[in-house]
């Protein structure tokens, strides 16, 4: 048989996703099960784009611009100036979600061997971006302990060599919440302007800060040649199935090379861009509202933890993430026991196990990530799983150990 890459076999699966089988089997066991192991929130989309999309006039559904539809980038101009960062149509480049939105970039920005250096834990495809591009991700570690905080800059400056042509960034952070300071930022472009790197600010989460103002890296001022915002509608608008997400820069060069790879695949969603303009025209009082429910459901969560013996969960500011620390030896192995063994009144709980968002082995093992995106009663639910199942977890262990002794 023909052997398959070896850049196949060194793609890693997505911690996210990799316990999907054992959700399904106790699904087919008859057991519910709680997902919070996934950014689907179950906040409605808002209402100007469903009925766009159920009043869809339309014979044919075309290829559109490489680059996205004109009316919709110049729709997304005005967002982006409302916010003042002082875009025109020229500077976006509409894409297949953000995650193609990285992989071109990846793919115009760095070469093969290249170092990106991101902080983690980081979101997890990050990973698998850097494998399909030939890219090399060079980890600095944020802790828990310290609320993620961004590391200090001399531990960036040590990791840098001939090779290091990036840094990327999620801001507010996936999977941690974390809220880059203005004090960060400067911390961040100094370094970049002394090594001369790029600096790709993942921005989706930007609707979603509960303190404040999440800051963009295109508001940095003497940096327009090397920032790029990455950007989707997704978590914005509760639409993740549209597949949209946007390339923002003032680097011309970084744009028209990334254009060949959009010409390459032809063109972003049809569908997905129809109900991404659409969704410009979503009232301020839908995020108002949004963002409230995701606040309160972020305050019982992180509460509710805090309530359970041995668990340490810092309190997010932004996005819809936590990281929990749990007082087990291997989060993931807890958390395939969970889908596979556990239930409580007939329900069970799905986290994503953290080490995933980590790119240093041994990193994140105690961790999971919890994403509060069900409404609260299903959040009570779900952590009234977990409180049962940690000292159930923890005593079978103990047993099995000394079963295991008895049996030496």
């Amino acid at each position: 048989m023909p052997r398959i890459s070896e850049k196949a076999i060194q793609m890693p699966q997505s911690p996210i996703r990799k316990l999907v089988p054992y959700a399904d089997a106790a699904k087919a066991r008859g057991t519910h099960v709680y997902h919070l192991n996934i950014g689907q929130p179950d906040i409605k989309t808002p209402e100007q784009v469903i009925n766009k999309m159920r009043n869809l006039d339309r014979e044919v559904i075309e290829y559109s611009h490489s680059a996205g539809y004109p009316s919709y980038r110049k729709k997304l101009t005005n967002y982006y100036n409302n916010l003042g960062l002082n875009i025109t149509e020229d500077n976006i480049m509409v894409t297949t979600g953000g995650s193609e939105a990285l992989l071109f970039l990846m793919q115009v920005c760095l070469n093969q061997g290249d170092e990106v250096i991101i902080p983690e834990p980081f979101y997890a495809n990050y990973n698998g971006f850097a494998t399909s591009s030939g890219v090399n991700v060079v980890p600095v570690t944020a802790t828990i302990d310290v609320n993620f905080a961004l590391p200090p800059i001399e531990d960036f400056e040590k990791l840098i060599t001939e090779n290091t042509k990036a840094i990327i960034i999620c801001n507010p952070a996936n999977p941690t919440g974390y809220v880059y300071s203005q004090e960060e930022f400067e911390v961040l472009k100094k370094l970049v302007i002394k090594y001369d790197l790029f600096l790709f600010a993942d921005e989706v989460y930007r609707e979603f800060c509960y303190s404040g103002k999440a800051l963009s890296v295109l508001s940095l001022e003497g940096l327009d040649d090397n920032v790029v915002m990455i950007d989707s509608v997704s978590k914005r608008y509760s639409m993740c199935g549209a597949r949209i997400g946007a390339i923002v820069t003032k680097n011309k060069e970084v744009l028209e090379n990334a254009l060949k790879f959009g010409q390459a695949r032809l063109s972003p969603p049809t569908l997905g861009q129809i109900a991404g303009e659409a969704a410009l025209e979503t009232p301020q009082n839908y995020f108002d509202e949004v963002k409230e429910e995701y606040k309160a459901r972020r305050d019982y969560v992180v509460n509710r933890l805090a309530s359970m013996e041995g668990v340490k969960c810092p309190m997010p500011n932004g996005a819809f993430y936590a990281i929990a620390e749990l007082p087990v030896d291997n989060a993931e192995a807890f958390c395939q026991w969970l889908l596979e063994e556990f239930s409580y009144k007939g329900s069970t709980v799905m986290f994503a196990p953290a080490a995933g968002f980590y790119s240093t082995k041994g990193k994140g093992l105690k961790e999971v990530r919890i994403a509060y995106v069900l409404n609260i009663s299903d959040l009570t639910n779900a952590l009234d799983c977990l409180e049962k199942a940690l000292p159930q977890y923890q005593q079978e262990k103990m047993m099995a150990k000394s079963d295991l002794n008895n049996f030496n």
